[in-house]
Order: structure tokens, then C-alpha cells, then sequence
């Protein structure tokens, strides 16, 4: 179908397009002006995303925003926050409501909730796409009740929010008021363990008792370390001499007794004795009382200096028992001071456990205290992230039906019925209009189309072909002569 032929049915069929036109227009307008006028209220609340909380300090992040905002909606919608609102609204005592929960219900269910599925499915929760702000809608038969609803939902909102926040830390105070009683206990039991074992142990927080025997046992350790070169040379020194009287050699070529100050002492003076005694006997001879007397001096001092030989070779063993005996005394005074030290280690290890068990326990405490004071602060919050931006007024005009809007509707949909109409009508019985659908409905070429007289054009005009002014000829290739 052409555009031209198109435009002919409608031309042809404009009856049927104006009548299906008028019935939709005067329908639609019958029916906008029949139904009841409804108003909606509206009230807009604002949700504080940016703020910190004034206990917490909490900033909410980024990232959450839309999903907070898509929370928010959903506890507006609450069955939680509709049961306020009717109990707010005072439903209960209206005659009328409970008139028609009975008629609707016939007395079964829960009025409030039945009440609450009303409010809920009118109820028009809308966000700002580029701001936190929410729309709170709700439509009614009269300006006033409607705004009163919307006013309701917006205070019933803000209250749901905040006990919801406010109710979780009432539960956590009374948790953490529990459980500090608990670590109040257990911290008492740990100090009184601290105390009876400082008694009883001698430990204070402060003891130095530890350092000092420490420093004990690092001087019994050196004392020792002396101790045990001393003797290894005393009994080096004890060696010698055993091998010197065992080979039956003089004990004169000791080394003790070769560093001996006063044998070598002895030893000069001998020399000096013998010399002079030598001198005195040649000029003198062998019975001069002089000679007898450096005689008598020589023989006492040989007498002295193996003596002193004898003397310096029992102190080689008698030092080399004292080195010994020495040694071992040390070695058990380093054995017992290791035992005590052991015995003192293990009791301070157990006094630091009892003093980390004490530490613990106050931290816990602590922890539990500072959480309890901050969830009491929190559950007495009375402050919200809710603000009612626009209050909820009763609005002036309806908005349904909306006359103007359902006539235009009504003239565009009745408009496109009306064509289609006319169409279905065109092709139930179809007719040639145009000299296009002649030449498709013979199949043969038109040559020309003639209009003389009035009966003719008014076939002509039916047929599509007619032009104002008296007879002309149309030739089928586009000119046309008079």
C-alpha cells in the first residue's frame, strides 16, 4: 500500500475515524469525570550521608551510599514503620476503618496489619537520582488524611531509624554489663593470686634480689675460672717436684726454687763465705780460729739453704692442696649459687606469669568498660541522620484523574484506533480509489482519465481522480490538459 492510497482510504473512511475518535475522547472524558478525585501528599526527607556520628564518628563510605539509600527505602516500606503509622494515625478508634476491616476481613486477621497492607500498597517511596533525598508519596480522597499520612511515615521513619540504631546498643550495654562483671571477677582473683604469691615467694614488682645473685654467679663464675688456673699450675709445679725426688736429682734445679728470692739470697752468701773461708785457709791454715769460724758459717748457712729447699718444696705441696681444695670449694659454691639462681628464675618465671595474668585481665576489663560507656552513650542517642526537608501538606489540587492528560491520550490513542479501524474496514471491502489501485486491480496500464460532466466527477471524485474545476483530461504519464 502507497502513501497516496493510504491517504485516500482515510479519506474515503474519515466517518470511521472521527466516530472511533469520539467515542474514545467522550469515553475517556466520561470516565475522568466520573472517578473520584484523588490527592496526593508529598514529603521529602533528606538522609545525612556525609555526617559523622556523634558517638562513633563514623563516616560513612563512599562506595555504600547507594546501597544505604536503597536500605533507607526499604525501611520506609517496612511492614515495622505501617504499623506505627496506623497506630500513630489512631485507626483503631475510627468507626469507619473498623467498618471496613470487618466488611473487607469479615473480622479475621489483625486489624493493624490488615490497615498496614493498605497503607503500604498506596504508599509511593521515590529517591532523587543525584542527591539523598527521598519522596515520601501517599495519595487519598481528601487533602488532609493524605497529608497526614505522609506526615506520619516521614516522624515513624525517623524514629524506626533511630531505634534501630539506639536498640542494638541497649543490647550490647546490657552484654558488656554482663560480661564486666565477669572480668571484674577474674581480675580480683588474679591480683589476690599476685599478692599470696609475692608473700610467700618474697617478690615485690620491684625486686632486685635477682640482679644480685646474678652478679653473684658471675663473680663465683670468675673466682672459679681463677681457681682452676691457679690449681693446674700448682699441680704442675707438684709434678715437677714428685719427678725431680723420684729421679733422686737435687731439688736446687726447681724452678720454685730457683725464682726463690731468699734461697738465692742464701746461695750468694754461701758463695761469699766459701771464698773468703778459701782465702782465710791459705794464708791462715786449717786450725786458725778465724778459719774454724767461716767453717762453722758455712755449714750453717748449706744447713739454711736446705732448709729453705725443704721449705719451698713443701709449699709446692701444700699449694698445690690449697689450689685443690680451693678449687673444688668453688666449684660448689658455683653448683649451689646455680641452684638458687635456678630455684629464683623459676619463681620470678611464675611471678611474671602471675603479673601478665594480672595485666590481662585489667586489660580486658578496661576494654570491656570503655565499650560498655560508649554503647550506653549510644543507646541514650536521641540524634538521627533523618531530616524532614519538606513537611507533608495538603495539597490544593487532585492528582488523578488528570483530565487534560487522559484527553490527550484519549485523542492520540482514538486517532490511531480510528486508522486502524478504518483500515480493517478498507480491507474487508476493498475499493479502487486511485488510479494505482485501478492499474494493481486490472493489472493493465492506465492511459487516461476523463471527467465531463457532474455525475461523472462525482464517480471520478469516489474513484479518487477528481480536481476542482469543470472536466479536464488526465493522461497516465503525468500531464493534464482542459
Amino acid at each position: 500500500m502507497t502513501f497516496p492510497q493510504f491517504l485516500s482510504i482515510l479519506l474515503a473512511r474519515w466517518k470511521v475515524v472521527l466516530g472511533v475518535l469520539g467515542v474514545a475522547v467522550g469515553a475517556t472524558a466520561a470516565v475522568s469525570l466520573l472517578l473520584p478525585k484523588e490527592y496526593t501528599a508529598t514529603t521529602t526527607v533528606v538522609v545525612d550521608l556525609k555526617g559523622m556520628d556523634p558517638v562513633l564518628g563514623i563516616i560513612l563510605p563512599v562506595q555504600l551510599l547507594p546501597g544505604y539509600i536503597a536500605t533507607q527505602m526499604d525501611i520506609i516500606k517496612s511492614k515495622r514503620v505501617a504499623l506505627n503509622v496506623v497506630r500513630r494515625m489512631g485507626l483503631a478508634n475510627s468507626a469507619a476503618a473498623r467498618e471496613k476491616w470487618q466488611v473487607d476481613t469479615k473480622g479475621k486477621g489483625s486489624f493493624e496489619d490488615y490497615w498496614s497492607d493498605v497503607l503500604l500498597r498506596k504508599l509511593q517511596v521515590k529517591p532523587s537520582r543525584e542527591s539523598s533525598v527521598i519522596s515520601i508519596r501517599f495519595p487519598g480522597d481528601n487533602p488532609e488524611p493524605a497529608a497526614a499520612v505522609a506526615h506520619a511515615y516521614a516522624e515513624e521513619y525517623q524514629r524506626a531509624n533511630l531505634a534501630m540504631r539506639v536498640e542494638p546498643a541497649r543490647q550490647s550495654a546490657v552484654f558488656f554489663d554482663e560480661q564486666l562483671a565477669s572480668l571484674r571477677k577474674r581480675l580480683e582473683e588474679a591480683q589476690t593470686q599476685l599478692s599470696d604469691y609475692q608473700r610467700s615467694a618474697g617478690f615485690t614488682a620491684t625486686d632486685e634480689r635477682l640482679d644480685l645473685e646474678n652478679a653473684r654467679l658471675q663473680e663465683l663464675s670468675a673466682q672459679y675460672s681463677l681457681a682452676q688456673g691457679q690449681n693446674a699450675d700448682a699441680q704442675s709445679r707438684l709434678r715437677q717436684l714428685t719427678d725431680f725426688l723420684a729421679r733422686g736429682a737435687s731439688p736446687e734445679t726447681l724452678p720454685d726454687v730457683l725464682a726463690n728470692a731468699l734461697i738465692q739470697a742464701l746461695k750468694n752468701q754461701l758463695s761469699q763465705t766459701e771464698a773468703r773461708l778459701e782465702q782465710v785457709s791459705s794464708h791462715l791454715g786449717g786450725d786458725h780460729p778465724d778459719v774454724k769460724r767461716l767453717q762453722a758459717d758455712v755449714g750453717s748457712q748449706r744447713a739454711k739453704i736446705r732448709t729453705e729447699i725443704n721449705s719451698a718444696a713443701v709449699a709446692i705441696r701444700n699449694g698445690a692442696a690449697i689450689a685443690q681444695r680451693r678449687e673444688a670449694d668453688l666449684r660448689d659454691q658455683l653448683a649451689r649459687q646455680k641452684t638458687k639462681l635456678l630455684a629464683s628464675n623459676q619463681k620470678r618465671d611464675q611471678f611474671m606469669v602471675l603479673v601478665k595474668e594480672v595485666d590481662s585481665a585489667q586489660k580486658a576489663f578496661d576494654v570491656a568498660s570503655q565499650r560498655l560507656q560508649t554503647t550506653k552513650l549510644e543507646s541514650q542517642n536521641s540524634l538521627t541522620n533523618i531530616s524532614v526537608l519538606s513537611p507533608a501538606l495538603p495539597p490544593t489540587k487532585h492528582s488523578s484523574p488528570l483530565v487534560l492528560v487522559n484527553m490527550v491520550v484519549a485523542l492520540l490513542g482514538g486517532a490511531l484506533a480510528g486508522i486502524a479501524a478504518a483500515v480493517l474496514v478498507e480491507t474487508a471491502n476493498r475499493r479502487v480509489r486511485t488510479a494505482a489501485g485501478l492499474r494493481e486491480a486490472l493489472n493493465s496500464p492506465v492511459l487516461a482519465a476523463m471527467f465531463d460532466d457532474r455525475s461523472v466527477r462525482l464517480r471520478a471524485r469516489r474513484l479518487g481522480f477528481a480536481r476542482p474545476g469543470n472536466g479536464f483530461l488526465r493522461i497516465a504519464g503525468g500531464s493534464s490538459v482542459k
